[in-house]
């Protein structure tokens, strides 16, 4: 098989796991490994840009880390600030554009500025596009954009039956970029927890041991490798989809 026959993934999504782990391993406090973890963030969204990925996705803060002690998440906060803060100049520099998917309302005021400033700074850049899901589960998204459908059926602007699956992926906080490709979790965890639900119905998975703090260049180009390697059929026959090759 030739790249043209598998082209690197449009869109990677990451479920960065086990930078708690690595500070274990450490003898560090948790939140050590959380900021090691950016670093990684930091390598990995340069080999994204090298291999010309289009979109990617880091699930940063779920809906359901509110339930950690309240010291790592008031520390996990600070952290996203300081990211924010340290890192939005930068993007923009290399025309990266910086979108924040979740329910953000729950942040505080000043990192809600935070947020919305560095969206408009970088909104019009044309290079990798950067999701960091925050504050953010699958079903809030999917039950969000179903309760725009309905506020649009009570005012009578759409029937039910105009209700269809484009309208829904229209309302969810994709909306407008490519589903994933590739799905990707470190920390040897093997499981969506709550990401992308809807976006993710025909994405590849790709599941590592490796913690997130030591994911790097070569851990990203393996599992790119594994993709490269997969036959992606939507449904169809291997028949098919060679047929359409040979075409």
């Amino acid at each position: 098989m030739t790249e043209e026959d598998h082209p690197v993934p449009q869109h990677i999504a990451i479920i960065m796991d086990g930078n708690g782990r690595w500070a274990k391993q450490r003898h560090q406090p948790r939140f050590m490994g959380h900021r090691a973890g950016v670093k990684s963030v930091e390598n990995i969204v340069q080999c994204c840009v090298k291999h010309g990925i289009e979109v990617l996705s880091l699930f940063a803060f779920s809906s359901e880390n509110w339930r950690r002690p309240s010291k790592e998440v008031s520390l996990l906060m600070e952290l996203f600030a300081l990211a924010l803060k340290q890192q939005v100049k930068r993007l923009h520099k290399n025309n990266i554009r910086l979108r924040i998917i979740g329910d953000i309302r729950k942040f505080s005021a000043s990192l809600q500025q935070q947020i919305t400033q560095a969206q408009q700074l970088t909104q019009n850049n044309t290079g990798l596009t950067i999701n960091v899901a925050a504050n953010y589960g699958g079903r809030w998204d999917i039950t969000q954009a179903v309760q725009q459908l309905a506020a649009k059926v009570k005012s009578g602007e759409i029937v039910p039956e105009e209700i269809t699956e484009d309208s829904i992926a229209e309302g969810l906080s994709t909306a407008s970029l490519p589903e994933p490709d590739l799905f990707i979790r470190t920390g040897g965890e093997q499981r969506v927890s709550n990401f992308l639900l809807w976006q993710m119905a025909y994405t590849e998975f790709y599941f590592t041991d490796t913690l997130w703090p030591d994911f790097d260049d070569k851990e990203l180009d393996r599992a790119i490798t594994s993709f490269c390697q997969r036959e992606r059929r939507f449904g169809k026959t291997s028949e098919q989809i060679k047929g359409e090759h040979d075409a």
